[in-house]
């Protein structure tokens, strides 16, 4: 009788991981078609992965791990500053604040490591960089300068510090501008971002 409860406990278990991970899976925001593909790879991954855990390849479905294995949120970030802005990629490069919604302000945040992001412009195809003297700027190539510390501050909104040049933080003025990175701390709401779906 004791050697049944092997067999009956493998079925259920991939049923349930099954159901889980299908809900997991289906809540993920799909902005267009071309991610189909990728959603599938994704998919795929987050199946193999968490079946190994039950053959014993892996003790756990760590939903941690998966998430810092580069799943992606597409966000709009908005910075309660003056009339409120969202932070927006602009097609030459310019970063800025937008009052209303638009195209520009869909940002993609993908997990490069623990505790750090890159910003993607969906519809710019642009990264989000800081440079050295603090300004932001968008960049086809994924470099160092793209890499953000991301934290969540007591009040429920995240900072987003430069990666390669501490204490520079990503900001936007009253009047929706980008705020030089060097003249900006998490002591400023100019610094405080919510990321809405």
């Amino acid at each position: 009788a004791m050697g049944g409860a092997r067999t009956h406990w493998t079925l259920p278990a991939v049923l349930v991981l099954w159901t889980s991970l299908w809900g997991i899976v289906s809540s993920y925001p799909i902005p267009s078609r071309t991610n189909a593909t990728l959603m599938e790879k994704k998919w795929e991954t987050l199946f193999s992965r968490s079946y190994l855990g039950i053959t014993g390849g892996k003790s756990e479905l760590n939903w941690e791990s998966d998430y810092l294995q580069g799943i992606k949120r597409v966000r709009r970030l908005y910075c309660n500053v003056g009339i409120g802005f969202h932070l927006q990629v602009l097609p030459d490069g310019r970063i800025s604040g937008a009052h209303n919604e638009n195209q520009y302000s869909l940002i993609e945040i993908s997990t490069v490591d623990r505790g750090v992001i890159s910003m993607f412009g969906v519809s710019s195809e642009l990264f989000v960089a800081m440079n050295s003297r603090g300004r932001l700027y968008g960049t086809v190539l994924f470099v160092d300068e793209c890499k953000f510390k991301e934290t969540l501050l007591p009040n429920n909104y995240n900072a987003y510090e430069s990666f390669v040049y501490k204490g520079f933080y990503v900001a936007l003025s009253k009047h929706g501008r980008a705020k030089r990175g060097d003249k900006a701390s998490t002591a400023m709401t100019v610094t405080h971002f919510l990321p809405r779906l």
